[in-house]
Parts: C-alpha cells; structure tokens; sequence
C-alpha cells in the first residue's frame, strides 16, 4: 500500500449506540444516563470526535426503541451526523455504519466510553496514518489468567498483554475486505480480531488516562446518586464589623453585615448544599427575624444544614465557589479558608476549589460596597 495516499484520510468517525445496556440495569438505555456534567453517557462519548477538527462526519448506531432520542442528540453536533439502525450484534451494527461511511478511514469508538479524551483521538489517527491501523489499548495492571478446558487454570501473566479499548481505526477498503473473507459463524468481539485474522496485526496505541467502559451499575452511581446544587449570597460593607469568610477572619477596615456574622461564602455553600437536595434555603431555617441567630456564628449554622444532608443519606463530594470583591486581596488566605471548609464539609482539601475575582470597579462589588459568592456543591449517596 501506498502510504503516501493515506497522509491525510477523510474519517468518518463511527460510534456504537445500538445496545440496550441492559447490563446496567437502569430504567432507560444507558447511553442516556447524565454525567455529572450534565450530559448523557453518549453526549460525552460524541463531545471529542466533534471537537477533532480531523474527523468530517460522524455515524451513530442505534436501536429501533431509541433511534428517535439518538437523532435528536445527533442535531446538536455540529459536525454531519448520521444515525443507522444497528443489527443483533455490535459487530453487525459497525457493518451497517460502515457501508454508509463515506469517509475513506473509520474511527470506531463505543458510545459507552464517555471519558475518551480528544489527544486520545488524535494519537489514534496518528497511528493510522503511520502504521495503517490502529487501536487504542489500556495498560494491564492485573494478572491476566488463561483457563484450560476443566475450567482450571492453565496460564496467568502480563507480560506483553494490553486490554483493548476503543476507539479502533482502520481504513475502509481494508475493513470491508476483513468482512468479505469471514467465515459464516465467525464471531469477532471487536473489528481488532477481524481485521488481525485477515489484514495484517494491527498497530496498538497504548492510552493510560481514563477510557472506561460503563457497563455494570456500580459504573452508574454518579447517575443515580450524585446531586448537585447551587447557592448565591451577597452582603454589604459596613464599618465597624469583622468580615468573615469560611469561618476565617480577614484583616480588613471593613466587614459584612448581616444578621449573624454574615459569612457570605459561607452563606453561599449552605444554599448550594440544600440545593442540591431541594431543602429550600438558608432564609427558610435561619430567618433573620429569629434571636437566636443574631451574630452566631456561620460555620455553626453549616454544621446544622451537614446534619440535614446527612439526615438525607448524603455526604458532599466537592465544593467549587468564587468570591468576587474588589477589596480586600484574598488569595493569601485561600489555604486557610479551604481547610476550614474542607473540614467542616467532610471532604479532602482538594475537593474545594475557592478562586478570588474583582467586578473591574463594575457595580455594587466594584465600588467595595460589598462581596459577593456563587457557589457550587455536589453530594453523593452513602454507600
């Protein structure tokens, strides 16, 4: 083969949609389970091969039960997409999509591998074009075992053993051959097998960020027990009051007023956690009206909304806020103001990430009349 013909492949990128899942045992395909990032498995599986500018079309298989859901996520692509009826079998269902790829190479990726990452896609196509196949693989960091016909083991080992991940390239012409030569009741799990047998070895690209497969529930949590909400609060500037923030005291000629201490970041991070579990908000359980909570102590009230997100059978898996003031400079007291949080939370410091911005001297926050915080908090289920 010529390789100079091949220096710049048109690709079509072929994405395998078509199974039920109904090894995840969710109430829908589980290409339609939403991320944390607010997108369904397949959204995500779709979002590089989109991005990658050397990719010109994309073909997604489907199921007759979900073809009509899976066109429509295809209308937000902005590349050309097309959506085929997949067949019994994944293998018979990149067939379909092959006969209809126009492009000369195929990037055939499952839809239920939401992590891959576009430099993945990219050194996929490198490949190919460098070797004439390709096909993306995981590091084995398990011994593999090999049985013998009693069910015993025969073999186990890792050594020049790689897991086979997706997505695998290969050119069309070569492909369709591989098809042409198989045998009736041949089964192949993946095109690897097919093209090995009848092409040439294919070329492995080994990948070791994360590529995983969803497949079994526990692969789902994030789907049935992550929640997230979302908090706002904004307090004024006064004299002759502290100004507090994350339970840490900040040296400043002014401070927030409020009724308690007026903790805005604080303040923030409770909404966002009652948010999340639709417990209304802080005004709701701390009214200003009642004596109790004059000049108490912020962080004594977020032990109150822990309880209740315990109480829901909750525990917070990350905190993410911003603290927009034009005075004081607060980035010398991030460190303290995270592990004060992160301690009050429940969570690892690095599950908090707190990032300081002024409003350019724009409004309320720009003139220092006051400091605001928008604050975003996930929690997941206990296990």
């Amino acid at each position: 083969m010529n390789e100079q013909n091949f220096q710049k492949p048109n690709i079509t990128a072929i994405i395998c949609a078509a199974g039920k899942g109904n090894r995840a045992m969710l109430n829908e395909n589980k290409m339609f389970a939403v991320m944390p990032n607010g997108k369904s498995v397949l959204e995500n599986a779709l979002y590089p091969f989109d991005c990658c500018e050397r990719v010109s079309e994309i073909i997604i298989t489907a199921n007759e039960e979900d073809i009509n859901k899976i066109t429509e996520i295809s209308k937000t692509l902005s590349k050309p997409c097309l959506v085929v009826l997949g067949g019994e079998t994944r293998f018979e269902s990149v067939e379909n999509a092959v006969e209809k790829a126009s492009g000369s190479a195929l990037l055939i990726h499952d839809g239920a591998r939401p992590y891959i990452a576009e430099n993945a896609v990219n050194e996929c196509i490198d490949a190919l074009i460098k070797h004439k196949s390709a096909v993306l693989c995981a590091p084995c960091t398990d011994t593999i075992i090999e049985l013998n016909d009693n069910g015993l083991i025969e073999s186990s080992s890792r050594e020049n053993k790689l897991l086979a991940q997706t997505p695998q390239c290969f050119y069309k012409k070569e492909l369709i051959t591989a098809y042409l030569k198989r045998q009736e009741g041949e089964v192949f799990t993946d095109e690897a097998g097919l093209y090995s047998k009848y092409i040439e070895k294919p070329y492995p690209v080994v990948f070791n960020g994360n590529n995983k497969k969803l497949t079994h529930p526990n692969d789902f949590l994030f789907s049935k027990n992550l929640k997230v909400g979302t908090g706002f609060d904004l307090h004024t500037l006064v004299k002759n009051r502290k100004l507090i923030l994350g339970g840490i005291e900040i040296e400043h000629d002014k401070g927030l007023l409020g009724h308690s201490d007026a903790d805005v970041l604080t303040h923030a991070v409770m909404d966002a956690l009652l948010s999340a579990l639709a417990l209304r908000d802080i005004g709701y359980h701390f009214s200003d009206k009642n004596p109790e909570y004059k000049d108490i102590s912020s962080m004594l009230l977020l032990q109150r909304v822990m309880q209740m997100v315990n109480e829901k059978g909750y525990k917070v898996n990350n905190l993410s806020a911003v603290i927009m003031a034009e005075k004081p400079k607060l980035s010398p007291y991030i460190p303290q103001i995270t592990a004060s949080l992160a301690s009050a939370l429940k969570v690892s410091e690095s599950d908090i990430g707190i990032t300081c911005t002024t409003t350019e001297k724009i409004g309320l926050v720009g003139r220092e009349e006051g400091i605001a915080v928008s604050a975003f908090c996930s929690v997941v289920k206990k296990q």
